[in-house]
């Protein structure tokens, strides 16, 4: 009967053990998520980057919207394992913002980009940055392509000429453990998207 009762104490702590750290967890992504987009609104005010904590190795450097989906999430630089752990983040190997060329965003399929399973060609993706000039930049694209790639298919990853957005994530989508193939957005930026403003104006 001890054992039994000792087991029972065991297993219940376990689980009070397990519900804190989910419930830390979750705390932590939602403080993250607010010091991320203060940062952003000071790098909008400022014109330089501003890091969300003062430990962080990363800054936000754009905001991406995809207006059907309801999707509004801050762009992190560099898509190392932490970063994406906050958020969507861009690949270095990739171009920078507003220069010709592939601009790779990566985000995590159970968090950042599980939205984009809903996303279909011909959405609108929008996206904000800023320059050391203190202009704000926004770019609107349209989705030309949809594709589920194995990893070492990189077609869709390679340089190009002309601007293009890409945006990669694991799939299938979801929690499971088992991800294989790699899900794909090529969007293309529209005729008329060319648009900046002083950052006076979106404050």
């Amino acid at each position: 009967m001890k054992a039994l009762r000792a087991s029972a104490a065991l297993i219940l702590i376990a689980g009070i053990c397990l519900t804190c750290r989910a419930l830390y967890l979750h705390a932590k992504a939602e403080l993250a998520g607010i010091l991320i987009r203060r940062a952003w609104k000071q790098s909008l005010e400022s014109g330089q980057p501003h890091a969300p904590w003062p430990w962080a190795d990363t800054h936000p450097i754009a905001r991406l919207q995809i207006p059907r989906l309801g999707y509004d999430e801050m762009v992190l630089e560099g898509a190392s394992p932490r970063n994406l752990a906050f958020g969507p983040a861009r690949l270095f190997s990739g171009a920078q913002l507003g220069e010709s060329g592939n601009l790779i965003l990566a985000g995590h399929r159970t968090s950042w980009f599980k939205p984009l399973e809903g996303i279909t060609q011909e959405d609108t993706i929008q996206l904000e940055w800023f320059d050391s000039h203190r202009q704000v930049h926004q770019r609107t694209y349209s989705v030309s392509e949809i594709r589920v790639v194995d990893p070492q298919d990189v077609t869709l990853l390679a340089p190009t000429s002309q601007e293009a957005l890409t945006l990669i994530t694991c799939y299938p989508f979801g929690r499971s453990p088992y991800s294989p193939q790699r899900f794909i957005v090529r969007a293309l930026p529209g005729d008329e998207n060319r648009m900046t403003r002083n950052y006076d104006s979106v404050k």
